[in-house]
């Protein structure tokens, strides 16, 4: 069995630290440079420190690289106890890029006076670089505006840094249910076989965060959620080959953190951009509109007045009789779309409440049974077991609700059945989906959907989903719809628990 002092020195032996003890002038009393296997040259910050430094200040033996400035200053720092330990990084230089931290400890003496000062140096090189490879991507993720470009600049970063063969990142609907692949890169596989692949890896990030490995062979997965204040946007997964110590498994499942967190954040700044621009080309939009309509209804008001004039003196002559009527069908049209313009330009402003938009939906099913029941449509109801209890402006979503009914019924074939489902999500909010079994909508006009005066109706301004994007989006919600052959088409909502700058009356 060793001895204490040899296994304390065989101890010293296996670390990867350079450890140097100086006496109160900043004289070298001890030397102990780590293990050639650490290093190609040793580990040392410096060539290797013989017996003959011994002595001599550490500045001088370590010339260009300790100054004596930065060492005088840590020992005086610890002399008087203004610190209990000094740090600070150390450069070769001369053509050698190696970064080194150096650590600065006192020494005492039984009465706890200081005796001398211990030096110890060991290589940070990799996690330096691994920090600088951080700041890069950061400033990378800062200029991504648009959601793809964010995608695409997580992908070349950690196949840059990390060597990643295979990308993938999924987006989960509603934050926080369902990931579905938006991007990915390096991999033959179809997304469906990806989804397939990655989903217990996936479950087990967005339920547990931090990284999830696993490994087959030589690769190794890694797995990270996309961090975000309301719960998860998603995961991102990468396929890595030859990880053979534990430092590297641990470098690289901080730096896929570190990524997921900036994509995260570089995701939902996109989105803010969109969402801003939207809203902005909206008010530009509900500014011109409102102007038009205050010039139009002056002229109509002229035009119906006049006509409702001939219609009096023109009771006698059939031809002009019909006439009459239809500039007077024509006239209330258009007053219709002016105050349809007039809406548009008006700013929405929301009375919240606690309240369950399932009992919105009961309200305006109600108000529109006529409607249903004159095309012969019935409805196919599937509600919570528990009520949502969610901030709402009730009258306001209630309009949402009856422009995504009025324009399901629209395109619903006669005597069919709409389908409208309720559910709870995960992080508190609700959501519905109304998918009726009409034509599908062309697929050059789905992106579309939600542009004001935008519609396949003859006679319709078009406002009705606009004007339910509107409202969603005051609450902080998203609407979506999806159309195909043979699903039909469904209009999505989705509202969180509690709006970010709700205001409750």
């Amino acid at each position: 069995m060793l001895s204490t002092d040899l296994s304390e020195h065989a101890l010293l032996d296996a670390l990867p630290v350079n450890i140097y003890a100086l006496d109160l002038e900043g004289h070298l009393t001890s030397v102990r440079q780590a293990a050639p296997r650490f290093s190609e040259d040793g580990g040392a910050p410096t060539a290797t420190i013989g017996d003959a430094s011994r002595g001599a200040p550490i500045w001088d033996a370590m010339r260009g690289t300790m100054s004596r400035d930065q060492i005088e200053y840590g020992m005086q720092l610890l002399r008087t106890g203004r610190a209990p330990v000094v740090r600070w990084e150390l450069e070769r230089g001369r053509g050698d890029d190696r970064i080194f931290l150096a650590h600065m400890t006192p020494l005492h003496d039984d009465a706890r006076a200081v005796t001398g000062f211990v030096v110890c140096t060991v290589d940070i090189t990799s996690t330096d670089h691994a920090r600088e490879a951080v700041v890069d991507s950061g400033l990378a993720f800062a200029r991504a505006v648009d959601v793809g470009e964010a995608y695409h600049e997580a992908a070349q970063q950690l196949r840059q840094t990390l060597r990643a063969d295979v990308v993938v990142v999924a987006v989960s609907d509603d934050h926080g249910t369902s990931p579905r692949i938006v991007y990915d890169a390096g991999s033959e596989s179809d997304r469906r076989s990806l989804e397939q692949r990655f989903a217990r890896a996936w479950h087990s990030a967005l339920e547990n965060g931090g990284v999830v490995a696993s490994r087959a062979g030589s690769t190794v997965t890694l797995t990270a959620a996309l961090p975000a204040r309301s719960g998860p946007l998603g995961v991102i997964s990468i396929d890595i080959d030859a990880i053979d110590s534990p430092e590297e498994m641990a470098e690289a499942r901080r730096y896929l953190l570190a990524v997921a967190t900036q994509l995260s954040a570089a995701i939902d700044r996109a989105r803010h951009v969109a969402n801003s621009g939207r809203r902005r080309r909206s008010g530009a939009i509900g500014e011109v509109a409102a102007g038009v309509a205050q010039e139009l209804r002056n002229p109509i008001f002229g035009i119906s007045s006049a006509a409702q004039l001939l219609r009096f003196r023109a009771r006698e002559d059939p031809v002009m009789e019909t006439n009459v009527g239809r500039i007077l069908r024509e006239v209330e049209r258009l007053n219709r779309m002016v105050g349809t313009l007039v809406e548009l330009g008006r700013p929405i402003v929301l009375k919240l409440a606690h309240a369950d938009p399932d009992a919105v939906w009961d309200a305006v099913l109600e108000s529109e049974r006529g409607r249903l029941e004159s095309r012969a449509i019935a409805i196919r109801r599937t509600t919570p077991a528990t009520p949502a209890s969610i901030v709402i402006d009730g009258e306001q979503l209630a309009q949402a609700f009856k422009s995504i009914l009025t324009n399901a019924v629209d395109a619903a074939p006669v005597a069919s059945d709409l389908s409208l489902q309720s559910t709870l999500l995960p992080n508190g909010g609700w959501r519905c989906r109304l998918t009726n079994g009409g034509a599908p909508i062309p697929a050059e006009m789905l992106p579309r959907v939600f542009e004001p005066f935008l519609s396949t109706k003859p006679g319709s301004p078009g406002m009705g989903l606009a004007f339910a994007q509107r409202i969603v989006e005051e609450h902080q919600g998203t609407i979506t719809v999806e159309s195909s052959a043979e699903m039909g088409t469904t209009v999505a909502v989705s509202l969180p628990s509690t709006p970010r700058t709700a205001t409750l009356t």
